[in-house]
């Protein structure tokens, strides 16, 4: 009796919805939104606030994995050689360089420091997540140390729905503090509402800023939802680097149009 008392009441290994399948078609559509703004839509705002939504999904889908992965060796050996595959991409599509690394180098980061604390063997799981927050910090990645501290946050929050809310809602108000303020939707001017809130003057600024946009996947992560189909696992991972080379020769068409044929000319 007294064991199934204690097994009703145990808290699951991961609250909220573990479909990860369904989670990171999501946000693989909301990344394509959010680079097609900025490259073809001058980042257009509305647009570039559906992609807020990505990152996190990958995020809470990443601590899904290290939960029930069979081997995070495999699993960090995949990020890392999707990462690799993915920047020559990554710079052709979004004009970056090669000391700017792309988000999979964030989420190798993650993998490794929930692995540290998950191991728990010399100290791991204190000078391994310290060292996955410091790496960002000298070597810029996309969305950098705080990316890796989401990813940290999320995991902490894991086994119950009002801490991962809690953790999300806190972490996308500070978010927003280093992004621009977004004045207008749809053509609509956001209102501020400072006459009537004079003492939510910091609260507002945070949530009209375009990180807070993030807030928006945490529905997303909270509902469980049954979902039948399913996302083979090399097609998501190739999503990421093909999108971006494409969204690459389009964009710099008419360079590599021209060195085609100058190539050509000089036979």
């Amino acid at each position: 009796m007294e064991n199934q008392l204690s097994q009703q009441t145990a808290l699951p290994r991961i609250a909220g919805n573990n479909n990860t399948f369904f989670l990171k078609i999501i946000a693989i559509l909301c990344m394509l939104v959010d680079h097609t703004a900025v490259v073809f839509f001058n980042g257009a705002a509305e647009m570039r606030l559906i992609g807020r939504i990505a990152f996190p999904l990958f995020a809470w889908c990443l601590v899904v994995g290290a939960e029930y992965t069979r081997s995070k060796r495999r699993y960090a050996l995949w990020l890392l050689i999707v990462g690799i595959i993915s920047q020559p991409c990554y710079m052709l599509g979004l004009n970056h360089k090669w000391h700017e690394l792309n988000i999979f180098a964030t989420l190798l980061l993650g993998l490794l420091a929930i692995s540290g604390i998950r191991e728990r063997k010399y100290y791991s799981h204190i000078w391994v997540p310290v060292i996955c927050l410091l790496l960002p910090c000298m070597i810029k990645m996309d969305y950098g140390w705080e990316g890796v501290l989401l990813i940290l946050c999320l995991h902490a929050a894991r086994k119950q729905k009002g801490a991962l809310a809690a953790v999300m809602i806190c972490f996308c108000l500070y978010w927003g503090q280093g992004t621009y303020t977004v004045f207008r939707l749809f053509g609509m001017k956001i209102p501020t509402y400072s006459s009537f809130l004079p003492h939510a003057s910091k609260l507002i600024s945070s949530i009209t800023r375009i990180q807070f946009g993030a807030i928006l996947s945490l529905p997303l992560m909270l509902i469980p939802m049954r979902y039948s189909f399913r996302l083979p696992k090399w097609l998501s991972y190739c999503i990421y680097p093909a999108h971006l080379l494409i969204l690459g020769i389009i964009r710099h068409w008419e360079q590599i149009t021209f060195f085609i044929k100058g190539f050509f000319q000089s036979f």
